[in-house]
């Protein structure tokens, strides 16, 4: 009997989530009736492959029929992995005997039967094996020490060894056919690339980037700083909807349901006489101007992510086209969007429950192909909970079979489960809680959850301090040492993480005034020009943290996230160790554990006593190790759990430690 099967996500229905790389740590309770030993394996069949991969799982604890094992994924798609099982009639036999032997029993007729026992092995080698010679081998050298027990040599049962071939045990067990085995379901695996992962987004709005003031930005002046946005060592450029914007009911600043002439709108209410989702806003560019972005990035390192939100203006071909995609009211108008007290006149959301509901998926499907077919494989989905959960299944899979190597960030702010069902339907990242997480308490009961089962095997969050359409209570009005730790949190706790562009960079506290999380003279809603070189930027801290984000290992993973008590609650430390791929060595420096220890406090200096678990930093407590500051450059020699810290967030708000101790 085989169940209780880990890690799987709901049940199966739902692939695992995995990256090339990264191990899959797979335990299952398996049990036979008696006490005859068991062999237990598990079963790796990766995509297209026709050949399957068995790797021996060993026993957890014995009394409670629990078993490990783990597989390394090194090609992107869908895989699966089974358990399987099988009673070890020669390891049972050989146990027995030996325990006889010790009782001082005759055992000749034990003799008899473990010859026989090998001899079936031996004739199972070829089918087992598959390897004419190696199978050959294996089946000669069980039916000598089959001969060898005909003969009386109880040196066999001693040792159980044929030095010139292994060990008795190995050789029965390399003959155990698969097809014979018992077996647990399959379970899908969804293997992506490592960016899906780990990476760090920089979003920017194009119109903001002008050459002067009062001048709209372009695509081609997104280009011109790029070198700039590669330097700070993001991996993705992001940028807002560069579609079209509608004239009807066009938005004026900070919402202003009355625009002006010259008001640009939100980029948000895509479409207008130029086009709809597969065009090119004219004041950004053209076409051609996107593939020009997507190959400087390529050049320096980064991609693009393009925002995608399947909504559309009042001004869209699709509402004369196929009005039918829409709502209707009573008197046969277009609903519009609404989020009391909130009205969005600009926008018309789709109804994807329509009549001609297959027309209307397929032509949003059709949206994320066009731009893939550019070369943008990095999306921002704008509020998908707002769509079916089927909706989203399919046209993932579909895009997947087309474009394997896309990966979609999910922007679902909404509750727990329609998260978390977003992420199963195949999306690859997630927005999640960390703008409204400031307390110790708070990050780490938001962590742990993350970085535990289920969680961890079915959603990758990505963290962001702000949004556009955020601007959290803790950061309205504050001051740079508030903007700097979370950044560090964010880039820290989460493998992925982004921020809103130069609004953080800056330190942008300025909100609407409305009593909501809002920012004041919204970039939703007009043209704002950035200060970059304003000494109260983030950017020297911005470079240096993505540069030990790239250079350490530990930081690209979720899985071995432990929190270590400080004794003050203003002071929160955490640390992680490298997790995935096969040549991980802890004493390289780019693989060692790395411990952070944050001020939550941007307003004063907080220390504290660490109370570490050494066990979790790969520490010989009987001996002293070092801790190296990344940020600053210090190194500190530590002996023992217990270590003093003192942060001034005027100076530092954090310490990442690189944790090293010689062999």
């Amino acid at each position: 009997m085989i169940d209780q099967v880990s890690p799987v996500v709901d049940g199966g229905r739902h692939p695992v989530k995995r990256v090339v790389g990264e191990p899959v740590e797979v335990e299952a309770t398996a049990l036979a009736d008696g006490h005859d030993l068991l062999v237990v394996a598990v079963v790796h069949s990766p995509p297209g492959r026709p050949d399957e991969v068995v790797v021996r799982m060993h026993s957890t604890n014995a009394g409670l029929d629990r078993w490990a094992g783990r597989f390394v994924p090194n090609h992107t798609g869908l895989h699966t992995y089974r358990v399987v099982a099988w009673v070890d009639h020669v390891g049972s036999w050989l146990e027995g005997t030996r325990r006889k032997i010790e009782a001082g029993l005759d055992v000749a007729s034990e003799a008899a039967e473990g010859a026989a026992l090998l001899r079936s092995a031996a004739s199972a080698a070829p089918e087992a094996i598959g390897d004419d010679a190696r199978a050959a081998g294996v089946a000669s050298s069980l039916r000598n020490l089959a001969a060898r027990l005909d003969a009386g040599d109880l040196t066999v049962l001693e040792a159980g060894v044929d030095h010139r071939a292994g060990s008795l045990l190995e050789l029965s067990r390399a003959c155990l056919v698969l097809d014979d085995a018992a077996t647990s379901g399959a379970v899908p695996v969804d293997v992506e690339r490592e960016l899906a992962l780990c990476s760090a987004w920089y979003e920017v709005f194009p119109r903001s980037l002008g050459s002067a003031p009062g001048v709209h930005g372009t695509l081609a002046d997104v280009l011109d700083h790029l070198d700039d946005v590669a330097d700070l060592g993001f991996d993705i450029l992001y940028l807002p909807p560069i579609h079209p914007i509608g004239r009807q009911f066009r938005k004026g600043p900070d919402n202003a349901e009355v625009a002006g002439p010259d008001d640009v709108g939100s980029p948000w209410a895509i479409g207008s006489a130029e086009g709809g989702h597969t065009a090119v806003h004219p004041d950004l560019g053209t076409l051609a101007d996107v593939d020009a972005l997507v190959a400087g990035c390529g050049e320096l390192g980064m991609e693009l992510a393009l925002d995608i939100a399947l909504q559309c203006s009042p001004d869209h071909p699709w509402v004369t086209e196929h009005p039918g995609w829409f709502r209707h009211r009573p008197d046969g108008s277009i609903q519009y969007a609404e989020n009391p007290p909130k009205k969005y006149q600009d926008i018309y959301p789709l109804d994807f429950e329509c009549d001609d509901w297959a027309g209307l998926w397929l032509a949003c499907l059709d949206i994320f192909a066009f731009w893939a077919g550019h070369g943008v494989t990095v999306f921002r989905v704008d509020n998908p909970h707002t769509k079916p959960f089927a909706f989203w299944e399919w046209l993932i899979a579909e895009l997947r079979q087309q474009h394997p190597d896309v990966v979609l960030l999910s922007e679902a702010f909404t509750r727990p489960e329609p998260m978390h069902r977003l992420a199963m339907a195949g999306f690859t990242q997630s927005y999640g809680y960390f703008p409204w997480r400031v307390s110790a308490h708070e990050l780490r009961k938001e962590f742990q959850e993350l970085a535990s089962p289920p969680s961890v095997d079915r959603l990758r969050p990505s963290a962001w301090p702000t949004t556009p359409d955020i601007l959290p209570w803790h950061l309205q009005h504050a001051g740079r040492e508030v903007f700097a730790l979370r950044l560090v949190l964010a880039a820290t706790l989460s493998p992925s993480y982004g921020i809103y562009g130069p609004a953080f960079e800056l330190c942008d506290a300025t909100p609407a005034g409305n009593e909501k999380e809002e920012y004041g003279a919204s970039e939703k809603y007009e043209v704002r020009r950035w200060d970059r070189a304003s000494p109260d930027s983030l950017r020297g801290l911005l470079a240096k943290i993505n540069s030990i984000r790239r250079d350490h290992l530990a930081l690209h993973t979720l899985r071995t996230l432990t929190f270590h008590p400080t004794g003050n609650p203003s002071l929160l430390a955490y640390s992680k160790s490298a997790h995935h791929g096969p040549d991980v060595d802890p004493t390289r420096p780019g693989d060692n554990p790395v411990l952070c220890v944050v001020n939550l406090d941007g307003s004063s200096t907080q220390a504290g006593m660490l109370d570490l678990d050494l066990g979790a930093l790969g520490v010989d407590p009987g001996r002293a190790f070092t801790a190296h500051d990344l940020l600053a450059g210090e190194t500190y020699t530590w002996s023992g759990s217990q270590a003093y810290v003192s942060l001034d967030p005027a100076s530092a708000p954090a310490h990442v430690l690189r944790i090293a101790q010689d062999p």
